[in-house]
């Protein structure tokens, strides 16, 4: 698999300024941005698709994931468009490159992901050289709430791809001295209490986890207004899918030739 190293600070340009459109207008963009989750041995984490919809010009997917405890995971995009684009991601509730609140916005510091290629997002980053894992734990131990005491967002993966207003400058094939990197996301420390209590505890919550280098460099990208896609992945303990009614967790059928048992009363026989 491929990796991207791109990340991206969010123009913001195109909110002071107006929003520059085309006298031709733009086609819709063929193809699509898919969204996968692996664990660190490789496996696909499995999801469950809930909706597809569309809100405006924008297409929304939503799905279930089962969550393993204590399972590092990687988020996985693959830009099946011919254009490159932007995404922000968001676990949580908060923007992985800098740990801020994420609303999916386009002036958010956002991953850039080439056409046809696919890139793989291992943690929180926290400067140019390096992220801390992603894991699956409670919602007291989640970043999220250890760090910011927010719980608005907790067990979601979000991510909005954005098409660039204007086509592509050539990239830097180097990290140059002087480029402005991400802002790093805040160390976990400063828990809130109060936000830990109000947690249910049969939720799931993203850990901040080991260090792992990931260098990147930082591009110019001027994103469009609107997202072209947000997909959402609400992910949850096996045990709670199951009592969801997301996934079948009922006792196996019997198997009728094999199974001992005695004969039943006819509807409405007496019974002594």
């Amino acid at each position: 698999m491929k990796r991207i190293v791109f990340a991206v600070l969010a123009v913001l340009i195109a909110l002071t300024g107006g929003t520059k459109t085309y006298a031709h207008g733009r086609p819709v963009l063929p193809g699509e941005v898919g969204i996968e989750i692996l664990s660190d041995r490789g496996s696909v984490f499995q999801t469950f698709p809930l909706r597809d919809f569309w809100a405006g010009k924008t297409r929304v997917s939503k799905r279930y994931l089962e969550a393993r405890k204590g399972e590092n995971y990687g988020i996985v995009i693959t830009n099946r468009t011919p254009e490159r684009v932007g995404v922000v991601i968001a676990v949580d509730g908060r923007n992985i490159i800098t740990g801020k609140r994420s609303d999916l916005g386009n002036n958010e510091s956002m991953y850039i992901v080439n056409a046809y290629e696919t890139a793989r997002y291992d943690g929180w980053r926290t400067n140019s050289e390096e992220v801390h894992q992603f894991y699956f734990t409670d919602p007291a131990d989640s970043y999220s709430v250890k760090t910011f005491g927010d719980s608005s967002a907790m067990g979601v993966i979000a991510m909005a791809v954005y098409r660039e207003k204007e086509q592509p400058r050539p990239l830097f094939k180097e990290k140059q001295e002087g480029q402005v990197a991400p802002e790093a996301a805040p160390s976990a420390g400063a828990a809130s209490k109060s936000a830990e209590r109000s947690l249910l505890g049969d939720n799931a919550g993203t850990g901040f986890g080991d260090s792992r280098y990931s260098p990147v460099i930082t591009v110019r990208f001027e994103a469009e207004r609107n997202p072209v896609q947000k997909t959402l992945v609400k992910y949850e303990w096996h045990e709670v899918l199951c009592r969801k009614g997301i996934i079948s967790c009922g006792r196996e059928s019997g198997n009728r030739l094999w199974d001992d048992g005695y004969a039943p009363y006819p509807p409405g026989y007496p019974k002594n």
